[in-house]
């Protein structure tokens, strides 16, 4: 299993430096002021009024890269330096949000899935570590004859490996819709455009990484069953 190891550990090295990528070139993007002065608040509002959304209402919310949108409470949240800033990094989040909210009206599939797993996620999420962990100790204390609670770990551990793959073409869908919206409303000039395409680029790369570290880890956990089964 040493494989595995290096894996691990190769995913964990790029999910650091993508988290930082992504941090930095936010940081340097929230501060290029926008020629068009509008701040995130605005150009959601406005990318939502353009799409005939008028159900869903724009909030401020803490943190940094807080930012989401709500499909039970028809909410895009936008974090404190995207939801008041007129810079190119707020309105490219802004836009991105709002592209969920439009993938919601116009019933895009894959949200559909995603948002259905979500019940069944919180509720399996709860019992995948112990399953997993018990699993392990009747396994081996069994030697390998009862692998039922450990197949039962590894199978609720893969709706969480599912949903996180589920999420990447939501969100890569997310950045187009808002890209296309952003460039077609004049909302951003030529350069505008290719920094807050680079700036969601970045954030969709974080994504990829915790959708690939998850399925690293499902392999790892079944691992445990073909190293038993080859001794």
């Amino acid at each position: 299993m040493n494989y595995y190891y290096w894996i691990v550990s190769i995913i964990f090295f790029i999910s650091v430096l993508v988290s930082k990528i992504l941090r930095n070139k936010f940081r340097f993007y929230s501060e290029l002021q926008m020629n068009i002065h509008m701040s995130g608040k605005e150009v959601a509002e406005k990318m939502l009024s353009d799409n005939g959304i008028y159900d869903v209402n724009v909030l401020s919310v803490e943190g940094e890269l807080t930012d989401y949108y709500d499909p039970l409470n028809k909410t895009v949240n936008l974090s404190e330096i995207v939801f008041y800033r007129k810079t190119v990094g707020a309105i490219a989040v802004a836009a991105h949000e709002c592209g969920h909210a439009l993938q919601h009206k116009v019933g895009y599939k894959m949200l559909k899935l995603r948002n259905q797993m979500v019940p069944i996620l919180n509720f399996s999420s709860k019992l995948t570590n112990f399953t997993i962990m018990f699993g392990l100790a009747i396994f081996y204390s069994s030697e390998g004859e009862n692998s039922f609670f450990l197949k039962l770990g590894i199978g609720l551990f893969s709706l969480a490996v599912i949903f996180s793959f589920i999420t990447l073409p939501i969100e890569f869908d997310a950045s187009k819709r808002a890209l296309i919206w952003l460039k077609n409303k004049n909302i951003v000039n030529y350069q505008e455009y290719n920094q807050a395409k680079d700036s969601l680029k970045w954030a969709a790369m974080t994504y990829v990484v915790y959708a690939l570290g998850s399925l690293s880890q499902l392999i790892y956990f079944m691992s445990f069953l073909n190293h038993k089964r080859d001794e």
